[in-house]
C-alpha cells in the first residue's frame, strides 16, 4: 500500500495564500466533497471549484473542519491531541444507527428466529474478523466447526474459535466498564494458541518486541510506528476512562466513542499481535455498553473485509492530516450503516424463504419425495435453527418411534438433498444443508 501524500500544513498555506484569504473564505465551501470526508491525497487530483486552485480549495475545507473540530482527551505519539469534526453526513449516519441499532428490527421475531440470526452473526463476525488478520478458512468449514462444537484443527480455525468465544463472553457478561485488566483478559482469549510465543497472550508489548507496522507488499512499506512500549499501560488506562465516561465533556456520541476506542487500539498497538481482533471486539463491547443491542446481530468485519485497503487508509489519513480521527469515524459509520442494511436484507430474504418453504411443506411433498409429518416437523425446526445437529436417537425420542423408523426418516431427507450425513465416532450426525429455505421454496 502506498502512503498517502501528507496534507499541506495550514500554517504554511496561510503564509503563501494570505492575499487570497478573502476569496477563499467567501467561497463558503463545506468540510466534505459530495458527502465524502476527502483527504488531500485524493482531493489534489480533483477539479477544484471555479476560481480556486487545489491548494486554495483544500485551505477552504480545512478552515471549515477546524471551526467545527473538538479536541479529544487522547494523544498521538508526540502528545498531540486527536481532533474530531462531525459533519452533516456523519450526523445523518449516527441518526440512522440510533434509530436502527437501539430499537426493534422489523421481522426479527416473525418466526421466532432471534437465536438463529444471533448464531449466524456471531459465526460471521468471528470468521471475518479473523480473516482480516490472515486466517484462511472457508465459511462452510467455520460454520461446521462452531455449530457442531468440534475442536479447531489448525491456527486459522483456532483464531475463529477464539473470536467466537470472546464475542459470546462480551454478550453474556452484559454492561460493565471496560478496564485494562479485562482488555488483557480479552486479548488472552482472542490469541490463545494462535501466536508464535504463548507468553505473548494477554500481555503488553515491551521495547524488546520492537513492534512496527508494515504492509504485505513487495517490498514492504513502513506504515506506522506505534507509541513507545513504556507508554502503553498509561495510554490504555486513559483510553478506558474515555470510553467509559459517557457523561464527560466535551460530549462525544457513544457510537463515536466506540469507534475511537477501535481506532486507538489499532494506533497504539498495545500487543505483539492480535491488536485488530482486540480492537474490533472492544468496539462491540462499547456499543453493547451504550445500549445498542442490535450490535450483537451485526458483522462489521464482513463489511471491512470487502475493502481492507479502505479500512487501513482511514488510519493513514488520520495520521497524515493533523491527527484528524474524522477520517476513521467516517469510514466506520459507513461500514456500520452498510452492516445494518445487510441485516435488514438478510432478515427479509430469510423470512420470505421460510414462508415459501412452509407452503411447500404443507403439501407434504418436496419434488418427488413424499414427506411424513415427522419429517415435515424436523424441516420446520431446521428452518428456525439451521445450525442444529440431528441424530437418529434425537429424532427417535422426539416422536417416540423405533430406531429403524427414525433412521429411515433421516435417510430419506438425506436422499432428497435436505440433510447432510457425517460420521462422528461410531454414530451418524445429520446436518441441515446450506440454504435449506431457498431449496425448499424452489
Amino acid at each position: 500500500m502506498k502512503l498517502p501524500v501528507p496534507a499541506p500544513q495550514v500554517s504554511e498555506m496561510l503564509m503563501s495564500h494570505h492575499d487570497q484569504l478573502s476569496k477563499i473564505l467567501s467561497a463558503n465551501l463545506g468540510p466534505e466533497v459530495n458527502g465524502v470526508y476527502e483527504h488531500w491525497d485524493k482531493l489534489r487530483h480533483r477539479t477544484p471549484p471555479a476560481g480556486l486552485t487545489p491548494e486554495e480549495w483544500w485551505l477552504a475545507i480545512r478552515f471549515r473542519r477546524s471551526g467545527m473540530a473538538k479536541r479529544l482527551p487522547l494523544v498521538d505519539s508526540a502528545q498531540k491531541h486527536f481532533v474530531l469534526s462531525l459533519t452533516d453526513s456523519m450526523q445523518r449516519r449516527l441518526h440512522f444507527i440510533d434509530r436502527e441499532a437501539a430499537g426493534a428490527i422489523k421481522g426479527m421475531d416473525a418466526s421466532g428466529s432471534q437465536g438463529r440470526f444471533l448464531i449466524r452473526s456471531l459465526i460471521e463476525e468471528a470468521m471475518t474478523s479473523s480473516q482480516l488478520e490472515g486466517a484462511a478458512t472457508t465459511r462452510a468449514v467455520a460454520k461446521e466447526m462452531l455449530s457442531t462444537g468440534r475442536p479447531p484443527r489448525d491456527q486459522s480455525e483456532r483464531m475463529i474459535y477464539n473470536n467466537y468465544v470472546a464475542m459470546n463472553m462480551i454478550r453474556e457478561r452484559g454492561v460493565r466498564p471496560i478496564t485494562p485488566e479485562e482488555v488483557l483478559e480479552l486479548h488472552s482469549i482472542l490469541t490463545d494458541g494462535t501466536l508464535e510465543a504463548a507468553s505473548d497472550c494477554g500481555r503488553f508489548r515491551t521495547a524488546e518486541d520492537n513492534v512496527v507496522i508494515y504492509d504485505r507488499g513487495s517490498p514492504p512499506t513502513l506504515l506506522h510506528i506505534p507509541p513507545p512500549a513504556s507508554q502503553v499501560s498509561d495510554r490504555l488506562a486513559k483510553l478506558c476512562a474515555f470510553v467509559n465516561d459517557g457523561a464527560g465533556e466535551p460530549f462525544i456520541h457513544p457510537v463515536v466513542r466506540a469507534i475511537v476506542l477501535h481506532f486507538q487500539i489499532g494506533y497504539d498497538h498495545p500487543f505483539v499481535d492480535g491488536n485488530g481482533r482486540t480492537a474490533r471486539a472492544l468496539f462491540y463491547w462499547a456499543m453493547m455498553n451504550a445500549g445498542y443491542w442490535l450490535t450483537e446481530y451485526l458483522s462489521i468485519s464482513s463489511v471491512l473485509k470487502k475493502s481492507p485497503a479502505k479500512y487501513m487508509r482511514a488510519y493513514l489519513y488520520t495520521e497524515s492530516d493533523g491527527q484528524d480521527v474524522s477520517y476513521f469515524v467516517a469510514q466506520q459509520l459507513e461500514a456500520l450503516e452498510e452492516s445494518i442494511q445487510a441485516l435488514h436484507a438478510y432478515i427479509a430474504k430469510k423470512n420470505q424463504e421460510d414462508r415459501a418453504a412452509r407452503r411447500v411443506l404443507r403439501s407434504a411433498k418436496v419434488g418427488e419425495v413424499v414427506l411424513n409429518h415427522r419429517q415435515r416437523a424436523l424441516l420446520v425446526n431446521a428452518l428456525k435453527d439451521p445450525d442444529r445437529v440431528y441424530t437418529v436417537a434425537s429424532h427417535q425420542a422426539a416422536h417416540t418411534i423405533t430406531y429403524p423408523t427414525a433412521l429411515n426418516d433421516l435417510n430419506v431427507l438425506v436422499g432428497a438433498g435436505l440433510l447432510l450425513k457425517q460420521r462422528i465416532g461410531k454414530a451418524n450426525e445429520f446436518l441441515v444443508v446450506p440454504g435449506l429455505g431457498k431449496k425448499l421454496a424452489l
